[in-house]
């Protein structure tokens, strides 16, 4: 068959026509050395700070060191397959995770992978975990309560959307607990809440999250966890991509309540990561960009002006002291970026005040723009009343002769003390916190044991929801207290009480 020279060219024709080069250029490195889980990549000319990469077989590192000729890499998960020679790409993109209304519910890792056996995360929504915090102009503003449902922090120490509110104390002092009553207080108040756990115990997150899932809150929660056997570059990253989560919900107009659990360990563990990467060392061999750890962190937590949705974070970061040293250097780096804090003391733990809140040293700078109007008229005089009752009770341990003045203010002290007790897993609604302190600033107490508060509480609330439940609906609804309200009020306490006292005075003719 002969060949057709026309036939041949215009195949070729259309071949050139139809040709399109694709080039592909990709920033590669190879490691160097690899220990601990931190790589030494030579090459990445061009590698960013925070960027993802891509060690291959689903294995990721993120760059925090750029020297001059390599990049010093942590790896998120550790890996037999690295080593010298490994071949490292750049993916261009910083650290991101997934989020959205399908992380309500479930328990994830610091990458956001589920670890609670419910099946992938579908999320079609990502953030990166790194974000500026909003600017001023962009705030409002923190008027709004939070209610914690703990009389003592409440009354005293009011925590407002928006706010940032230092829990810190020993450990095994309460701290994890005031942060879940919280969590549980928020049920059906629109709050979103995500619990954050740095470095610890699998068994003790996995406690919380029954407990949790027991009282109906995972219904509005998200778990992010990272526990002790974690290594230390999720410990680091743990935090981040909660925040980016909270900050999903903030800006789409939600109130959200975010815990940090806690950021000693994050330090830590930032620290362990610094020395291996070889950074200089500075104070108790933190690294010198400690404060700057966390402080990009909880900047982060702000209450947004109307026209950017109004949505808020509330930041509750733990810090655990050791021996109740609040001047050591973490807890003076966090004190100095939050609004205030509140301070668990062992010595009142142990002598059984639950929370064991130390009125003294604990404070919100946000104050009373943070509190309900009811509150406010009751609790106003209650921090001093406390402050001047531990004074004259630390004095009447000398055995000194008292008058009768301080006698009376010794007992009003120890029964304002009592009713400001509150067992685990039972936070209080507004008007209930009211009502209890109403009877011990105003003296109802008087004559009453201070031994028989404890069971006095429970039946108080059952008298005055039954017979004053105009008044209590109205400070639940309207968080303020009228005259008509004080008066029903103090009817009903002082029926009450003649009644208790008869009570135990039957009672006590019976033992006889």
């Amino acid at each position: 068959m002969p060949i057709k020279a026309n036939e041949i060219a215009s195949i070729l024709r259309q071949e050139i026509e139809g040709f399109e080069q694709k080039t592909h250029v990709e920033d590669t490195g190879y490691v160097t050395q690899y220990n601990d889980g931190i790589a030494i990549i030579y090459g990445l000319e061009h590698c960013m700070s925070n960027e993802m990469l891509d060690f291959g077989n689903d294995v990721y590192g993120l760059a925090m060191n750029l020297n001059e000729d390599s990049v010093g890499a942590v790896l998120l998960d550790m890996s037999s397959d690295i080593k010298e020679g490994t071949r490292v790409k750049r993916t261009g993109r910083v650290m991101s995770v997934p989020v959205g209304n399908a992380l309500i519910g479930r328990t994830v890792d610091a990458l956001c992978r589920p670890i609670d056996g419910k099946g992938p995360i579908l999320s079609d929504k990502s953030r990166p975990i790194e974000n500026p915090a909003p600017p001023i102009i962009d705030r409002q503003p923190v008027s709004v309560p939070l209610q914690t449902g703990i009389v003592s922090i409440d009354s005293m120490i009011p925590i407002g959307r928006g706010q940032r509110e230092l829990i810190i104390g020993d450990r095994q002092t309460g701290k994890t607990a005031i942060a879940l009553d919280t969590i549980l207080n928020q049920k059906d108040q629109d709050v979103i809440c995500i619990y954050v756990g740095i470095g610890q115990k699998a068994s003790s997150t996995a406690q919380l999250a029954h407990t949790l899932d027991e009282f109906g809150a995972m219904d509005y929660t998200v778990m992010v966890l990272a526990s002790a056997s974690e290594s230390a570059a999720l410990q680091y990253v743990c935090p981040y991509a909660a925040c980016a989560i909270a900050e999903e919900f903030m800006y789409n107009g939600k109130d959200v309540l975010i815990i940090y659990d806690d950021l000693s360990k994050h330090a830590v563990a930032y620290r362990t990561l610094s020395l291996l990467l070889r950074r200089p060392p500075g104070r108790e061999a933190f690294p010198g960009d400690v404060f700057y750890l966390h402080s990009r962190l909880l900047e982060r937590s702000a209450r947004l002006d109307e026209r950017l949705g109004g949505g808020s974070m509330t930041a509750l970061p733990i810090i655990e002291t050791l021996a109740g040293d609040i001047s050591a250097y973490i807890p003076t780096n966090v004190i100095s970026i939050t609004d205030g804090q509140i301070y668990l003391e062992n010595e009142l733990f142990l002598a059984g005040v639950k929370p064991a809140v130390n009125v003294g040293l604990s404070v919100s700078r946000v104050g009373g723009a943070a509190q309900t109007k009811a509150m406010k008229k009751i609790a106003g005089t209650l921090r001093l009343e406390l402050a001047q009752y531990r004074e004259l009770a630390a004095f009447a341990q000398f055995g000194a002769e008292l008058d009768d003045n301080t006698r009376r203010r010794l007992a009003r002290g120890e029964r304002i003390t009592e009713m400001l007790k509150q067992e685990q897993y039972k936070p209080l609604p507004v008007s209930h916190q009211v009502v209890l302190l109403y009877a011990a600033i105003n003296n109802y107490l008087e004559g009453i044991p201070v031994e028989a508060i404890n069971d006095l509480k429970p039946s108080l609330i059952e008298y005055m929801e039954l017979h004053a439940a105009q008044a209590m609906q109205f400070i639940q609804q309207t968080g303020t207290i009228d005259d008509d309200t004080e008066a029903s009020i103090k009817q009903a306490l002082h029926d009450f009480i003649e009644e208790y006292k008869q009570r135990l005075s039957d009672k006590n003719a019976e033992q006889k």
